[in-house]
């Protein structure tokens, strides 16, 4: 037996995992929430910065989106309005990562469109029932 088999079979289980891009300048940050994210089971992609996420969403579409707030070039009030502009990208869930805890701050975020806001440092259950609680609700939706 040749090994395409094998082959093939893990890229059809990487197909039926849910994609989700990781938009945070910490790498450390960006480290944890992959880690969270593929003990749940997802495929994670990662973007550095602003720029970087924009470049990604233009070639391609994920099932969730982990945002951080403060990053470099653009804020993630910014990433998110362009996502929201964006047709084929307006329905995707928006998880707003943020030091920030003011009432103000999550206000913006709301208004910008982001779909769950959820504030560092957070456990991981509370991670895990956000991006479940939003990858639920698209897939209801």
């Amino acid at each position: 037996m040749d090994n395409h088999g094998v082959e093939g079979g893990r890229e059809a289980s990487m197909k039926n995992k849910l994609k989700v891009l990781v938009v945070d300048d910490d790498p450390p940050m960006r480290k944890l929430v992959r880690s969270y994210l593929e003990k749940m089971g997802h495929q994670v992609e990662e973007a550095s910065c602003g720029a970087a996420a924009i470049t990604h969403l233009s070639k391609t579409r994920p099932d969730l989106i982990c945002l951080d707030l403060t990053l470099p070039e653009f804020s993630g009030f910014d990433i998110c309005d362009f996502i929201r502009a964006q047709p084929e990208l307006a329905k995707v869930p928006v998880l707003m990562i943020s030091a920030r805890k003011l009432p103000n701050d999550r206000a913006l975020a709301e208004e910008a469109g982001v779909s769950g806001y959820l504030t560092k440092p957070f456990k991981p259950a509370d991670f895990a029932h956000h991006v479940n609680a939003l990858l639920g609700a698209r897939k209801a939706g």
